[in-house]
């Protein structure tokens, strides 16, 4: 959520800017804004609104200049509007923009109101801004400003400031946000991430906790927490541009949900052998760690709380391990027992998920055996904080809602409950046919996705409909949720699931006409037990769309509505690619529907506030 970009250089800085904030829209916000030194003043222009709406007013009032900083804002303190927008100014001498949430706000706006300062917004950060001002008009320089301004802050935050003293400087701070620094010749950069610089260079400096960056145009200069000049490594970026772009497709999640069978093979590559899970994949002396496993907590939110509540039904019955799952919002302000020789595991996309980072911080200190982070993004805090790492390898997700980020994720969970199973004495039979099953599931993906325009037909059902049901069984209840949290993700529609044998006791309810009712049904021990509980609902009149494994699709006849086949490769794989048709369904009555599909209202990609 929010973005950041700022930069300075000998050119106009404000096409790069705004080029940056329209590839990090995918982040979710309701404002946007650009401040730049200009005739020994700070100019601002800001608006709600989409990016688009902020060109449009810099057309009518423009705006140039060699060092500035931009935003998109996603609401937090003060309601979408144009006098909450960032950046925010301290008079016409300071300009900055925020990522986060500053707790003790309130006093501190308190404290500078007291001495004259006049607020003009209701956010959080206005307060930072005229703290950094007040500690100019001591007599400190914008680094220091800056420096002292951050010690007072408590919570969350990322920022970047520009003065209208310090002409070409850019001073940017990071506590539990992230900031990238990225470095160009005779231009420096920074950012929320590396996807809004990637079109003006590969080079990157990821910023780690409390540090302090001053940047001009041809230098940079990094300060620890504790104030400490530092050199941090320079990273060359793998991906380019063209690695964030649409193509040819019409939204980008689409893209990504039939990019699916080659981000599953690259999450794969290099860590498969012909029948077994190559060793370490986890990191040096994983292998040592993982035989003394007696116990499994994967703590995480959203989309990745229900890949890891997959990953408690496979990991229990295959490694016979106990697993308990927990959304990290949760877990974080309670005090968990931990058993003997447990293994924490944290799932997240970004790496940057505040709940999940606050999570992993608590299981460092509460005795667990060790911590494995799964995470689709390299040098991540929760990646660079957990003591080991499976990367999902899943590439830029830039839709909102999360599709190829959620099947990378669960087959990582699946390599490590193989390897969990492989050290405590799983059947060898049972472990190499699974390990086969893996090296076929790019191509079952790639067969999955032919169903689209059979779900796109279907989806105009949903037009009208206001709620619907998703229904599954064992390890595809959290399938179902999945679903379901899709659907209501980007369409709207008001969505629940349930595991289906809890049908009779209230959802059943619910179900008429106008209900959709949607069953994961894969070919597995409770097949017959879910064909009961959809019969009740045909009974009830319910509208039912069944997504059927192909070998068990004859047991489904038209009375039970709408059946689609799909060929999952057995019970192993069968959750991963059951995720495919719920996405498109998804996918297709966001369409229909006309909603923003890539980014649905009141949500971020990345969630770096509690």
């Amino acid at each position: 959520m929010c973005g950041i970009v700022a930069m300075t250089a000998s050119r106009d800085v404000v096409p790069v800017l705004i080029a940056g904030l329209k590839s990090l829209e995918y982040r979710g916000y309701d404002s946007a804004g650009v401040a730049l030194q200009r005739n020994e003043v700070i100019e601002r222009r800001r608006i709600m609104g989409k990016v688009g709406a902020l060109e449009t007013l810099l057309r009518e009032q423009p705006l140039a200049g060699h060092c500035g900083i931009a935003h998109t804002r996603w609401a937090t303190h003060g309601v979408p509007s144009d006098r909450n927008a960032h950046p925010m100014l301290s008079g016409e001498r300071v300009g900055l923009v925020h990522n986060g949430i500053i707790e003790n706000h309130e006093a501190l706006r308190a404290e500078l109101a007291a001495e004259g300062r006049e607020f003009t917004s209701e956010t959080d950060t206005e307060v930072m801004v005229h703290l950094v001002a007040h500690y100019l008009d001591a007599g400190q320089s914008l680094l220091e400003a800056v420096r002292s301004a951050v010690e007072r802050l408590e919570g969350a935050f990322a920022i970047a400031v520009v003065s209208a003293d310090e002409p070409g400087r850019v001073v940017g701070a990071r506590r539990g946000s992230p900031m990238v620094l990225g470095l160009g010749e005779g231009e420096q950069f920074l950012a929320s991430d590396i996807y809004p610089l990637l079109a003006e260079t590969r080079q990157f400096v990821y910023l780690e906790e409390g540090d302090v960056v001053a940047i001009d145009p041809d230098s940079h200069q990094v300060f620890d927490r504790d104030g400490h000049a530092v050199e941090r490594p320079v990273k060359i970026a793998e991906m380019n541009a063209d690695a964030v772009q649409r193509g040819d497709y019409d939204h980008y999640m689409l893209k990504e949900i039939h990019e699916q069978p080659r981000a599953v093979a690259e999450t794969l590559e290099g860590r498969l052998g012909v029948n077994r899970v190559l060793p370490n994949i986890f990191g040096v002396g994983a292998e040592e760690m993982l035989a003394r496993v007696r116990n499994v907590h994967i703590v995480a939110c959203g989309t990745a709380f229900h890949a890891g509540l997959v990953a408690r039904y496979q990991i229990e019955e295959t490694a016979g391990i106990p697993c308990q799952v927990e959304v990290a919002s949760e877990y974080r302000y309670r005090s968990p027992v931990v058993p003997d020789d447990c293994l924490f595991v944290t799932i997240s996309q970004s790496g940057e998920t505040a709940d999940t980072l606050a999570a992993l911080r608590h299981a460092k200190a509460s005795g667990y055996l060790a911590t494995l982070a799964i995470c689709n993004v390299p040098e991540s805090s929760i990646v660079r904080e957990a003591e080991l790492v499976l990367m999902t390898r899943a590439g830029p997700e830039i839709g909102v809602a999360s599709t190829k980020a959620f099947t990378t994720q669960l087959v990582a969970l699946q390599l490590l409950l193989l390897e969990l199973g492989r050290v405590r004495g799983m059947d060898k039979a049972v472990y190499e046919a699974a390990v086969d099953d893996l090296h076929h599931l790019p191509d079952l993906l790639n067969r999955a996705l032919d169903l689209d325009e059979e779900i796109r037909e279907l989806s105009t059902h949903f037009v009208n409909r206001q709620h619907a049901l998703f229904l599954g069984r064992g390890g595809h209840y959290p399938i179902a949720m999945e679903g379901a949290l899709k659907l209501k993700e980007i369409s709207y529609i008001h969505a629940e699931a349930y595991a289906a044998g809890e049908l009779k006791h209230g959802p059943l309810a619910l179900v008429d006409r106008d209900m959709p009712v949607v069953a994961v049904a894969p070919n597995d021990a409770l097949l017959q037990k879910l064909v009961s509980n959809i019969e009740e609902v045909q009974a009830r009149g319910g509208q039912l769309y069944v997504i059927a494994d192909s070998r068990v699709a004859a047991n489904f006849h038209e009375r039970h509505g709408h059946i689609m086949s799909v060929e999952t490769g057995g019970p192993f794989l069968a959750p991963v690619v059951m995720t495919v048709p719920l996405q498109l369904l998804a996918y297709h009555v966001a369409v229909v529907r006309g909603t923003d599909v890539d980014q649905p209202r009141n949500l971020a990609k990345s969630v770096t506030v509690e």
